[in-house]
């Protein structure tokens, strides 16, 4: 548990994209769950630079740092993501996120 931490400086443990993911190049993510409350997962998330396929969770995040692009692949829209960004993602929307800089978030999920 962390009571005060810089969350753009947490380490977080790495894993390839599953291939079944992968868009573009050679994504890795990243994570570190922090804290969990009522039942729901508080950390940090990190796409490195490529693009995958996604079905979302619910959650709630802020951007700390990075840049990406995150298509909703069933409504036709997309959005630009960068530092400060705050979004929300709804369970079951397929997403395709191309991210031109690493990103990291710090999600509510």
């Amino acid at each position: 548990m962390y009571d005060v931490t810089a969350a753009d400086s947490i380490v977080l443990t790495y894993e390839p994209v599953p291939e079944t993911q992968v868009v573009a190049g050679r994504p890795r993510v990243g994570s570190a769950e922090l804290h969990e409350l009522d039942g729901h997962s508080v950390g940090v998330w990190e796409l490195t630079v490529g693009a995958m396929a996604d079905v979302e969770i619910d959650e709630v995040f802020v951007v700390l740092f990075g840049a990406a692009t995150v298509e909703f692949v069933d409504e036709g829209r997309s959005i630009t993501l960068g530092p400060g960004s705050v979004g929300r993602l709804s369970a079951g929307q397929r997403t395709i996120w191309t991210v031109t800089e690493t990103l990291r978030k710090v999600y509510f999920a």
